[in-house]
């Protein structure tokens, strides 16, 4: 079945927060595909000579045939497209249904095409193209009527208008209580995906989110054959920070170590608070030089942060351990150990330096 979806819908992918419009262009797509057999239904009897239809009627649904089928194609698997295919649309199908109102007298009910094009206005077209629609609609229902060959009687247009207009006005609310119900369902997805993937204090990744971001890298690394590699920062003395000024002047601290390594890495890394004070950084793409390279610049920001604890400011210094992938088959666990330690070295150097595996001395700041 989803194959056969494909093959009728196209190649088209539509995002977390499309819901609304992927509803909307499989809407069209089979309104499309229906009003190509159901047209194409009348027509061939016509030409054949086995129903009452005037010859102009024929050609009318022959031009609505064609046009209907150019713009099904054109849609397919072009998402990009649809504001233009929908207005095309609904354009072929008002001159359509004038066609029918003009060119075949005899069938009263023919009127009730009008009807159906009500509801797709307002679930394709939006709540205030598809007013506009519906006025165009009664308006041309209106001053047209006396002109028909056939015109409906007085009775039977005030029915018709009146019916219409209740149609009209519980689309309008449907279109409307669709429409919120997809935003409200979008920004509740949204919402929990914030809070099962990231960290409530800082806003960067959670472990958790934060290690399935590395295993996503690490696959695309390994078939790129890619560099990266991985930054572990900790926060010097962050326990004395809590004893001696509260949990709230720690929480103060973390927040500006988190801001602060977000706003100096790109928008392809990946950062996750993974520890109390403790925070990593995947860096997709990077030589160990680039890594070496930013972790000094890191470990110099954080320094210069300064927040205000207490009565005045305090300097904050972290201690940074940076290790690369070696081979291919290396897991994120491994190379996450290899930074950890490279971070215990610069501990035991000092801290408030950066370090790793292979050099005997840390690049002291």
């Amino acid at each position: 079945m989803p194959n056969l979806g494909k093959y009728f819908f196209g190649d088209v992918d539509f995002a977390e927060r499309e819901e609304y419009r992927e509803f909307q262009y499989k809407f069209l797509m089979v309104l499309l595909a229906v009003g190509i057999i159901a047209t194409a239904g009348f027509i061939v009897p016509a030409q054949g000579g086995d129903a009452p239809i005037p010859e102009a009627h024929v050609r009318s649904m022959t031009i609505f045939t064609i046009v209907s089928t150019i713009l099904f194609f054109a849609l397919r698997g072009r998402k990009a497209w649809f504001t233009p295919v929908v207005w095309l649309y609904e354009i072929a199908s008002l001159l359509e249904l004038a066609s029918a109102m003009i060119y075949v007298p005899g069938d009263e009910p023919r009127i009730l095409w009008l009807f159906t094009n009500i509801p797709g206005a307002y679930l394709l077209l939006g709540r205030v193209a598809g007013t506009i629609v519906f006025v165009v609609i009664i308006v041309g229902l209106v001053m047209g009527n006396p002109h028909m060959a056939a015109p409906y009687s007085a009775n039977a247009l005030a029915t018709a208008v009146i019916s219409m207009i209740y149609s009209a006005a519980f689309f309008y609310a449907y279109a409307n209580r669709s429409l919120n119900f997809f935003i409200r369902m979008r920004d509740s997805n949204e919402q929990l995906k914030i809070m099962a993937t990231r960290d409530t204090l800082t806003g960067v990744f959670n472990a958790r989110a934060y290690y399935e971001f590395c295993d996503s890298m690490i696959k695309l690394a390994k078939r790129t054959n890619s560099p990266y590699a991985v930054l572990f920062v900790d926060l010097d003395h962050f326990k004395s920070i809590n004893d001696t000024y509260g949990h709230a002047a720690g929480d103060l601290v973390l927040k500006s170590v988190a801001d602060c390594l977000t706003n100096n890495i790109r928008s392809s890394d990946g950062l996750g608070r993974i520890g109390g004070e403790e925070f990593s950084i995947f860096l997709p793409n990077t030589s160990f030089e680039d890594a070496l390279s930013l972790a000094e610049h890191l470990r110099y920001s954080i320094e210069s942060i300064m927040p205000a604890i207490g009565e005045g400011t305090r300097k904050i210094t972290a201690s940074i351990g940076v290790a690369r992938n070696k081979h291919s088959e290396q897991s994120m666990l491994e190379i996450q150990q290899q930074a950890d330690l490279a971070m215990y070295r610069a501990k035991a150097a000092g801290r408030n330096r950066v370090s790793t595996l292979s050099e005997a001395d840390a690049v002291t700041g």
